[in-house]
């Protein structure tokens, strides 16, 4: 393993230990319950929104409870740490890289999309485990399910 791996997989198993943003939010806009019936992971996540400066709506706070393996739990606290405080555009551009991420089998992004990921890079070398990548989506399938709701995020056409 590389050092480099080793790094991630640290970073995985603070996540899991001292999760970022853990605890339902008591004024949230929108609520999402979301459950990987592979191997009985969920997440129940509220997310808080606020106007910024020039108008455009921003995250204000993502609250959320859940249960799983560390990969879940450690990735939904990565995702309320990064989109906490960000534009919507934002958190909705973190979502579609980091499910990018989830489908290059391990290989990585180019720069710009990992400098724009930060800690979630670490998910990298989860790629590799079809069986572990809807762990690291659930959180992230939560708020983008929660943006929705709120109407500030359209629903993506199939």
């Amino acid at each position: 393993m590389s050092s480099m791996e080793q790094l991630y997989q640290q970073l995985i198993l603070d996540h899991a230990k001292s999760p970022h943003g853990k605890g339902l939010l008591e004024t949230y806009e929108a609520e999402s319950f979301q459950v990987n019936p592979t191997c009985g992971d969920e997440v129940r996540l509220r997310v808080h929104l606020a106007a910024d400066a020039s108008g455009g709506t921003v995250v204000d706070r993502v609250g959320w409870d859940g249960q799983g393996c560390s990969i879940s739990q450690a990735s939904v606290s990565v995702m309320s740490e990064l989109v906490t405080g960000a534009p919507v555009a934002t958190a909705d551009l973190l979502g579609e890289t980091f499910k990018a991420l989830m489908h290059t089998r391990g290989e990585g992004l180019d720069d710009q999309s990992e400098d724009l990921l930060g800690d979630a890079t670490a998910f990298t070398g989860v790629a590799r485990y079809p069986a572990r990548i809807k762990c690291a989506l659930l959180g992230w399938m939560a708020l983008r399910d929660a943006l929705v709701q709120t109407g500030v995020t359209q629903e993506e056409k199939a």
